[in-house]
């Protein structure tokens, strides 16, 4: 790789992670080879693009518009050698931002599969439950769920999630189990981020019913609700896919299943106006294919998902065979 090159590189992963040791050492150079290629480009480009303190360096303004205009040659650059190649292999780095939840549940289970596919590839998921700036933090592609507030990104529909809600035998046992959803006011909900609103709405049979609903615990992570949930501590809101071995393995039950409560619409986000890399796009095409497949083999919730009444039926039955063994 030639010096411009490698230069070019080097600053920006330089700019997103703030560190010149911390970019050198991603791409095989010491911390002095780091700094002379970073000086050596401002002496060419004819411009400060960082400002270096003792902690850290940021962009100076001619080096953000920089940034975005090498960001671009280098995604086009990737995008004409993987072309190149002819092979389908990809390569160099992808950045990928997401919830906890998702990447917990649905992309670590099938990222053996694409990185078996292309052993050159480095990945970096990014993952947390707010929304991450595609721009700062070098996202090359993030999947988003619901409303799409970013109008600087371009959006791929992935799929839409359904939204449930669930709670455990214990709680329901206790509290009892909901049949109306004017029923919800009476019980302890559980807010997180598949429903961050008190006011639930719901439709069968073509009516809407809409309730507002008592929250004494509000979370911010999606995998906080389910094992709020599973703890007892009242009814949640999530997507079906977020809690599927929960309530498989009887941990949870479905409550209103009859009503619908919406869905989530899951999106591929890329940074508008930026070529996109090859490995988000194949990353992308590839969690589409996956998630889609499994939502035709999801058979009906109650042939998946065990119901309250079979739980207590299980558990009587249970109990009578320990009595007997007993006797």
């Amino acid at each position: 790789m030639n010096d411009r090159l490698s230069a070019l590189k080097l600053f920006a992963r330089a700019a997103r992670v703030g560190n010149f040791s911390r970019a050198g050492r991603e791409l095989g150079l010491s911390q002095p080879s780091a700094s002379r290629l970073i000086a050596a480009l401002e002496e060419e480009v004819g411009a400060t693009l960082f400002s270096r303190t003792t902690r850290a360096v940021t962009l100076t303004e001619a080096g953000a518009t920089y940034l975005m205009r090498v960001e671009a040659i280098l995604a086009a650059l990737d995008d004409a050698e993987h072309e190149a190649r002819g092979t389908g292999e990809l390569r160099g780095s992808l950045r990928v931002g997401t919830s906890s939840s998702f990447v917990l549940r649905e992309i670590i289970p099938r990222l053996p599969a694409f990185m078996k596919q292309h052993p050159a590839l480095k990945i970096e998921l990014v993952a947390n439950d707010r929304y991450q700036d595609l721009v700062t933090e070098g996202i090359d592609v993030a999947f988003r769920f619901g409303a799409l507030p970013d109008s600087s990104a371009t959006a791929r529909k992935i799929i839409h999630l359904p939204r449930i809600l669930m709670a455990s035998p214990d709680y329901l046992r206790e509290r009892g189990t909901p049949t109306m959803p004017s029923d919800l006011a009476r019980h302890s909900v559980i807010i997180g981020p598949a429903h961050p609103s008190p006011t639930f709405s719901f439709r069968k049979d073509g009516r809407v019913a809409s309730v507002r609903v008592d929250s004494q615990l509000a979370i911010t992570i999606n995998e906080g609700v389910t094992a709020s949930a599973v703890a007892g501590l009242g009814i949640a809101a999530s997507s079906e896919s977020s809690a599927q071995a929960e309530l498989e393995a009887g941990k949870l039950v479905r409550v209103l299943a009859d009503w619908d409560f919406g869905s989530m619409e899951v999106n591929a986000l890329f940074v508008s106006g930026k070529t996109i890399k090859p490995a988000a796009r194949a990353f992308a095409d590839f969690l589409l294919k996956e998630l889609r497949a499994r939502e035709r083999k999801v058979v009906k919730p109650t042939n998946a998902v065990r119901t309250l009444t079979e739980l207590l039926k299980q558990s009587a039955s249970d109990a009578r065979e320990s009595e007997a063994e007993g006797s």
